[in-house]
């Protein structure tokens, strides 16, 4: 027999993860009698408890992190504004598993509130909040005209897609990006243009039917339920129902009583004996909250590693990997490196040298890519047996900021070639590389990718850039990482972590410095180019980094 759950009220230990989100809410019909039902509503407002937070009203989303950030999202792009820490280790492999928390209970009874919570108490710069609301499996048009007339169970299990729920938080908790539904309460299916998530630190999953599958459960490392008063349940859905989605009183009455109490009664109270810890008044129970918090930071304490120190002990002594071609050292070649490894060399001809070996590194790498014969028919007449590209199109991702000055030269012998990019930045507590921002061209993982930056000392930064580009389904083999100076020791780095990446340089240095400096290497290229002064201690890598 199962042990039944912790009550918050007590004091819990929490052994496992959690989810979090609010009821599900069934969006009908609007009704004209809507003036009338505000005031109704307003009225409603009397009879909740005060929770004592001061949240705003609840607003639905597909998903938030940190209250929306980090991230940002438009039609055509994607972008991460906050830092995210290594989510692998030096091996490039998933170190370990996002810490899942699920979080279920009754139809309004809290739930996002409760997830909102957590999630500010955390404060850490990495958590996404997966909705249940976003997995409404789509409707026949008898059921649509069934939920139009409030006559579709939306609280039973069956309404949600319970197969895309278990694979997409798979993909969440291995750090990969994901493909997430957006649902249409008033239409009752899916929008054709689905949102982008990424895997975080915490992944926190919420819904009234969190607890309803056996392999979701397994999912979870912590599962909570949030017990709220039915009284209390039916207020809050009444008010929300009548201001938030213009339904009037009776319409939502027939509804909590047809469907919203004997689904709670059958389907939503017997998951309570399978939660972890029952936090009962859900916002209200600030103890329970912190309780909750405190065993998650416990946990993201046993997950955290240091991958740039892994990188600098690893590898050594080896020889240069397959993968790694070097511009041939002509003497025009090896006259320009000295025009830039020279620090007195001015800024003008330190732009206009490292312009030219940009353009002969990128020609250089061009040749890699997959070509196929093609016959073609010149002006003559005659056919010529020639090569033609074989793949289906080439994209650009810098890292910014010194990456980008490669784009130039890349957008000089590629035509329309797309452009991505991505900041990384050091975290200048824990010395580890942290990713900001992230702009990537859509169907990404179709093309074959060329990752520039202008040099790369340990591989900490090119490593998480790379496992970006992994993450969004380009190939390993599809990508391309190229960079004017490399130090053995990252070349190992990215090498053994990712064997099929094909690495270009034009120059390798053998050591690196416990600045991590490479030696006798080139100084900070970004300071040097774009005239800026440079940052103390700073390494070689472009990981502090710069939008301006």
């Amino acid at each position: 027999m199962a042990a039944p759950p912790a009550r918050a009220d007590a004091d819990p230990s929490p052994t496992s993860p959690l989810t979090a989100r609010d009821p599900p809410g069934r969006q009908a019909e609007k009704n004209e009698t809507a003036c009338e039902d505000r005031s109704n509503a307003e009225s409603l407002d009397r009879l909740l408890p005060p929770v004592g937070t001061g949240h705003s009203p609840r607003k639905r989303t597909t998903s938030q992190c940190k209250s929306e950030p980090p991230l940002l999202r438009t039609s055509k792009r994607t972008i991460y504004t906050a830092g995210r820490p290594p989510w692998y280790n030096e091996h490039g492999t998933q170190s370990k598993e996002a810490f899942a928390i699920g979080l279920g209970g009754g139809s309004a009874s809290g739930k996002t509130t409760v997830a909102r919570m957590i999630i500010e108490a955390l404060d850490v710069p990495w958590v996404v909040l997966l909705s249940m609301d976003s997995f409404y499996k789509v409707l026949t048009e008898q059921q649509q005209e069934q939920a139009a007339h409030n006559n579709f169970n939306f609280d039973h299990p069956d309404a949600f897609d319970f197969d895309l729920i278990i694979s997409t938080l798979k993909k969440l908790k291995q750090g990969k990006s994901v493909k997430v539904p957006v649902y249409d309460f008033t239409t009752h299916s899916r929008k054709r243009d689905w949102k982008t998530l990424y895997g975080a630190n915490v992944i926190i999953f919420e819904g009234i039917m969190a607890f309803a599958d056996k392999t979701l459960l397994e999912l979870l490392d912590m599962k909570i339920f949030v017990d709220t008063d039915s009284d209390i349940r039916l207020v809050r859905r009444l008010r929300r129902d009548i201001s938030e989605r213009g339904r009037d009183i009776e319409g939502v009455i027939k509804q909590y009583n047809k469907f919203v109490k004997p689904s709670f009664d059958q389907y939503i109270q017997p998951t309570m004996r399978l939660a972890d810890i029952v936090v009962p008044r859900g916002s209200g129970n600030t103890v329970a909250i912190d309780l909750i918090v405190q065993h998650v930071h416990s946990q993201l304490e046993e997950r955290e590693l240091s991958v740039r120190a892994a990188l600098a002990s690893a590898h050594q002594c080896h020889p240069l990997p397959q993968t790694l071609s070097v511009l041939k050292s002509t003497p025009q070649v090896r006259g320009m490196h000295t025009i830039i490894r020279d620090k007195e060399t001015s800024r003008d001809e330190f732009i206009f040298y490292s312009k030219r070996l940009m353009r002969l590194l990128i020609e250089h790498a061009l040749s890699f890519l997959p070509f196929q014969d093609c016959v073609v028919r010149t002006p003559q007449g005659q056919d010529y047996a020639g090569k033609c590209y074989a793949g289906k199109q080439i994209t650009g991702v810098s890292i910014l900021r010194a990456g980008e000055t490669m784009e130039p030269a890349l957008r000089a012998v590629c035509k329309d070639v797309r452009i991505g990019t991505i900041l990384i930045q050091t975290n200048q507590l824990t010395g580890e590389p942290e990713l900001h921002y992230l702009r990537l061209p859509k169907d990404i993982s179709d093309d074959h990718v060329i990752l520039m930056d202008c040099t790369v000392s340990t591989g900490a930064a090119a490593m998480m850039a790379v496992r970006v580009l992994l993450d969004h389904d380009v190939p390993e083999d599809k990508i391309f990482l190229l960079s004017l100076l490399m130090a053995e020791m990252g070349v190992h780095s990215v090498a053994y972590a990712f064997p099929r990446v094909r690495i270009i340089t034009t120059a390798v240095d053998k050591r690196v410095n416990d600045l991590f400096r490479i030696i006798p290497g080139i100084g900070n290229f970004g300071d040097r180019y774009f005239g800026t002064d440079a940052v103390p201690d700073g390494s070689d890598e472009e990981e502090v980094a710069y939008t301006g």
